[in-house]
């Protein structure tokens, strides 16, 4: 069994006061279910589990008056072996986007507060498949991952003692021993070729077969096009589809990352595709990174809508898009040329993203000074350089000596922890995951 962060934050929510129901939103396939039901069996004396993609007929129990103690009833009824107590049974409501009325339901759960109610399905941002009356003000909210590098490192029994000591490098920003760092970086290596999917992780834990891992990501991208083939609208099918099998083109085979229409269709234009990004991003398929024009807080109101970068939500699913033969290439440090930039662009974007950060990247088409992402951090603004290699982060030293009210910045780069009189911190690669 994965280890994963998200238990910790289903905990805290269980013994939060006056707690409302959690939503738990994410892509599919990454491990929202198996999570919860883990969850529910080690700290319940019983639980509910009602997936409407398996059960359709359980939207009966919505059907009429939605008081708390008619759907308790009904679900009795549905399920005779089961007590349901108050305070002793968790209800889960899986796939809940395929049942408006559930989802409304949640209102009158959290009102009521007597049962635990975790909902969760990966297609919630899908406009039409809402219901009409949103449960907004009712409900906490636990967004979901693929692993990160963090939990990736516990899946090949690597401890949280061991991983402490390593983050001790960090915030003393001392230089990490080369016998763990060389181990580090072969674990980081294999972490972006394999991506945080848990079924590949796990796959890789249990065999170290690299074939077998590519195997389930190309499946996981399957599951991923018929999610787009049967939720997107008959307009936006095609459009979409071209635009998420374009990104690993995007970002990997060309030296500017910016997402280009051009790339999806010969003569590609934003009027005819950008409604499909925007598909795409509220089903939780991709993640974008959007341009700003200056470096500056609030990023936001700086930031271009027309200009961005689109990203796969987990590595897993841009390594599906690729031949085979990436991921030897990755593991055995063999990339090259753009190919290896670009890579390592979306992995550390990838760890950013995992964290919580809201993306952003810079360029200046006059100087030609570029910062291939930005974040913000405890009211400041971060800018961050990704070296594939040890090369130097010129760009990010200008930034850093024409704005002076940004006080560091950060290089990752295939070596070893440093400190400059420019504020500006390299970092290895891997360390995107602890900052």
């Amino acid at each position: 069994m994965l280890k994963r962060k998200a238990t910790k934050d289903i905990k805290k929510w269980v013994e939060s006061k006056d707690r409302k129901c959690l939503v738990v939103q994410g892509a599919r396939q990454t491990g929202k279910t198996y999570i919860i039901e883990r969850f529910a069996e080690d700290n319940y004396e019983e639980y509910v589990e009602i997936n409407f993609k398996q059960m359709p007929s359980a939207r009966d129990i919505f059907s009429g008056d939605l008081t708390v103690a008619n759907m308790v009833m009904a679900m009795r009824f549905r399920f005779p072996e089961k007590k349901i107590a108050p305070g002793k049974t968790m209800i889960f409501l899986d796939e809940i986007q395929e049942c408006q009325e559930a989802l409304t339901s949640l209102k009158f759960w959290a009102l009521d507060n007597r049962f635990d109610v975790i909902a969760s399905g990966s297609l919630l941002g899908i406009d039409y498949k809402r219901a009409s009356s949103y449960p907004v003000g009712y409900v906490d909210y636990l967004k979901m991952d693929g692993l990160d590098f963090e939990e990736f490192l516990w899946g090949m029994g690597i401890t949280e003692d061991m991983i402490e000591t390593l983050c001790g490098y960090l915030e003393t920003r001392t230089v990490i021993p080369e016998a763990i760092h060389s181990q580090m970086m072969d674990y980081y290596r294999q972490y972006v070729a394999i991506g945080g999917m848990p079924e590949a992780v796990s796959k890789y834990a249990d065999t170290r077969d690299f074939r077998d891992v590519d195997r389930i990501q190309r499946n996981l991208l399957q599951g991923y096009l018929y999610d787009i083939a049967h939720y997107a609208t008959a307009e936006e099918k095609v459009k979409a589809e071209k635009c998420y099998l374009s990104l690993a083109k995007q970002l990997l085979d060309k030296e500017n990352h910016k997402f280009q229409y051009k790339e999806v269709e010969r003569g590609g234009r934003a009027q005819k595709y950008y409604s499909s990004i925007e598909w795409l991003l509220r089903a939780d398929m991709i993640h974008i990174c959007k341009r700003v024009t200056d470096i500056k807080f609030d990023l936001e109101d700086y930031a271009r809508d027309d200009f961005f970068r689109a990203y796969t939500t987990d590595l897993s699913l841009l390594m599906a898009m690729k031949d085979f033969s990436l991921k030897q290439h990755i593991v055995e440090n063999t990339l090259e040329g753009n190919t290896k930039g670009g890579m390592y662009e979306c992995a550390v974007a990838d760890a950013l993203y995992k964290k919580g950060h809201k993306l952003y990247f810079y360029k200046n088409d006059t100087s030609h000074k570029e910062i291939d992402v930005i974040i913000q951090k405890d009211g400041s603004v971060v800018p961050i350089e990704v070296k594939s290699g040890q090369g130097k982060a010129n760009s990010l030293k200008s930034v850093m000596k024409k704005n002076k009210d940004i006080p560091w910045g950060y290089k990752f780069a295939d070596g070893n922890i440093g400190v400059s009189d420019d504020c500006i911190i390299t970092l290895p690669l891997y360390m995107a995951a602890f900052i």
